[in-house]
């Protein structure tokens, strides 16, 4: 995690006790032992030439890139600036913010906690938080945490969420756990935008909820449950949550929004991302280094070589059950070009945008990031995803490929 605390917004959680810092090293060095987690290298390529070329073609401030196959990270890059109109050059330490990239992370925790047998794909709203059954609405008592993990809640599509809901939320206090039961109270009050389970609405408010629940279930904050569940087994050591670096520094990359035809840095601070209450939604920041090293995770789970969840669990969390183009955190495409189905995910905060695709026939993923947000950030990260695709594709599979079922949502 953080080396310092974990953040989002601002905000922190309290770090483990000094003392334990050691043992907890010596542990999280011994699962990424045991798990097989994925390596750095070997690194066959760099992708600086051809990041450079999309960020001078879309005007970017940087770009941060990994391709990965089931051994691990097989090509990477990173290039630009911190800041638009500075100097400060980006590197591979870099953290960039992923965004909505991390419902994927918030999905797989909770799959952890269902092999546990701590949580279930079927426990209910109402049953989980029983002292809270009667302060919410009735129709959103029965919602489950796949519905949830989903987006088949009934809960309004919140891609663009009230300004005036966002506001409330940075006013509440106490912990991240006892924040999202009070925001639980506010969503779950609220008319239902559809019947729960009838159809799939995006909804960020949805991933905080199943995060309260893991938190629920497990009496432990969910940004820790992130850590000891999946982040330390993995050997992702770079992550934290909100905007990346310390407010009036530039020691890392700086967001950035287009204002008419300039880009305009974000310093990072409590008002540079969303608030931290709904990190499970997607606040998370990483290097493109620790970013691969997750991908290599689903990947290899995607292709049978499971670890540290069930084949059964993995399986799930990557099938569409609806048949909606959206598994458990992931949305799906259908790319005949690498062999089938695609597992991917775009995010951003409208100052950052990050891409993964994850094509398990093909044995390939690619990750891209950038310091931007917007229709720009996203057409060059789109771009690069299917130029790295391109190059690294097995050649007997680039023979064309049907427009995608769902996008990169």
């Amino acid at each position: 995690m953080n080396n310092h605390a974990v953040r989002q917004g601002g905000r922190a959680e309290v770090p483990a006790a000094r003392r334990r810092l050691f043992s907890a090293c010596l542990i999280a060095g011994l699962l990424v032992h045991l798990c097989g987690s994925a390596p750095a290298g070997p690194v066959d390529g760099s992708l600086d030439a051809l990041l450079g070329s999309v960020r001078s073609e879309h005007n970017l401030p940087a770009l941060a890139a990994a391709v990965v196959r089931t051994e691990g990270m097989i090509a990477v890059g990173a290039g630009g600036v911190r800041r638009m109109g500075f100097n400060e050059p980006v590197t591979l330490e870099d953290r960039f913010h992923i965004g909505s990239c991390a419902k994927s992370m918030t999905a797989t925790v909770c799959a952890s906690l269902v092999d546990q047998g701590r949580l279930s794909w079927q426990a209910t709203i109402g049953d989980t938080f029983p002292d809270l059954r009667d302060e919410l609405r009735a129709e959103f008592r029965g919602v489950t945490l796949e519905q949830l993990l989903a987006h088949r809640s009934g809960l309004a599509c919140d891609r663009e969420p009230n300004r005036w809901l966002l506001l409330r939320l940075r006013l509440l206090t106490g912990t991240m756990p006892e924040q999202r039961r009070e925001l639980m109270k506010i969503v779950f009050n609220g008319q239902p935008a559809a019947e729960p389970g009838s159809e799939f609405l995006y909804s960020n408010f949805g991933y905080t909820m199943a995060g309260a629940m893991a938190e629920q279930v497990s009496g432990e904050a969910w940004e820790q449950l992130l850590g000891h569940l999946l982040l330390e087994p993995l050997g992702i050591t770079s992550a934290g949550f909100g905007a990346p670096g310390t407010p009036g520094t530039v020691d890392q990359p700086w967001g950035h929004r287009l204002v008419g035809a300039d880009w305009v840095p974000v310093s990072p601070g409590p008002l540079a991302d969303n608030p931290a209450v709904i990190s499970p939604a997607g606040c998370l920041h990483l290097t493109i280094t620790d970013w691969a090293k997750y991908a290599v995770f689903h990947l290899r789970g995607a292709r049978g070589d499971a670890r540290l969840l069930k084949p059964a669990t993995f399986k799930r969390l990557h099938s569409d059950a609806y048949a909606q183009g959206y598994a458990l955190g992931w949305g799906l495409r259908d790319q005949p070009s690498l062999g089938g189905t695609v597992l991917t995910h775009a995010g951003s905060n409208g100052a950052w945008f990050a891409l993964i695709r994850i094509a398990p026939q093909a044995d390939l993923a690619v990750l891209i990031a950038t310091n931007a947000g917007g229709d720009a950030a996203l057409k060059a990260c789109r771009a690069a995803a299917d130029s790295m695709v391109n190059v690294f594709s097995p050649p007997q599979q680039l023979t064309g490929g049907a427009p995608a079922r769902s996008g990169d949502r």
